[in-house]
């Protein structure tokens, strides 16, 4: 069979089962399993693959056809740009966050010029660690904390800061909450993508999401909003007076979270919209209480 083959009747077969997008998903894993870039597909296109070549994709297509993630068949996905290692123990990066990531670079970097030293950074509820290690990647003065309550998550997010050569500017906590940081120093800036999903709509994600991410790092409670409230009344004593928080949030959340942070001391600095347009980040500073 050829490489054209394969595309045509996996790409039907994943089609059958309801992927989104079935010819990307086979091309990604087609190039996956031959190790040759996606648009190097098309210039073999009456290559004949092996017998083994074959048995390799024909486990992977089922795999992906029984809707498990392609980032887990894969054991990776890009996150602004860098190969990030996933596995069923963490959240799948999406692309909102990466926005979150954007904007923290952006702060910190009007931050070094004035700085004494690093810029310290927290990611609260760091999963894979790709919002920090992409973070620390990019901006050489800053030093990072990542906490967790999941010691499988810490040991990916370990692997991806090594692979991206960031370990020796970055710390791992294991803990629930913020008083796995009583003695340490207050932090410049605080980043976080908590879970946000409301608990009882969580059955109506996609079979990836639902069955496949850790349900720990999706279910917010029963409006979504738990782990906003635990960072809005326990965050203060962790980062400085000047300091600033970025959190991303779920759709029809920003004006509740609005609340609560304002209830709490709060300033609200800004809303910022994901690439679809709609409101994802928040960004707060401490008031002056």
């Amino acid at each position: 069979m050829t490489v054209l083959e394969v595309i045509q009747r996996s790409s039907e077969f994943l089609s059958h089962k309801g992927v989104e997008s079935p010819r990307l998903q086979v091309e990604l894993l087609l190039s996956h399993a031959l190790r040759i870039p996606r648009l190097r597909l098309y210039l073999e296109f009456d290559r004949r693959l092996t017998s083994g070549e074959l048995d390799l994709l024909r486990g992977m297509m089922k795999r992906r056809g029984n809707r498990e993630p392609l980032q887990h068949i894969i054991g990776s996905t890009s996150f602004c740009g860098l190969e990030m290692i996933v596995t069923p123990d963490v959240l799948i990066p999406r692309p909102e966050t990466e926005l979150l990531a954007e904007m923290a670079w952006g702060h910190i970097e009007t931050l070094t010029a004035a700085a004494a030293g690093p810029v310290r950074v927290l990611d609260f509820g760091t999963g894979s660690g790709c919002l920090i290690v992409a973070i620390l990647a990019r901006c050489a003065a800053a030093r990072g904390w990542a906490l967790d309550v999941s010691e499988a998550a810490l040991q990916i997010a370990r692997r991806n800061a090594s692979r991206h050569l960031v370990a020796d500017r970055l710390e791992f906590l294991l803990g629930d909450g913020f008083e796995t940081l009583v003695g340490i120093e207050p932090f410049d800036l605080i980043v976080s993508n908590p879970p946000y999903v409301p608990s009882g709509e969580i059955e109506t994600l996609a079979p990836e999401v639902r069955n496949h991410d850790p349900r720990r790092a999706l279910d917010g409670g029963p409006d979504g909003l738990h782990f906003f409230r635990r960072l809005a009344s326990e965050a203060k004593p962790f980062i400085l007076s000047c300091g600033k928080m970025m959190l991303e949030f779920g759709d029809g959340q920003e004006g509740d979270l609005e609340k609560i942070f304002i209830g709490q001391g709060w300033r609200i600095e800004a809303i910022r919209p994901d690439y679809s347009g709609r409101p994802r980040i928040m960004i707060a500073a401490r008031g002056e209480s």
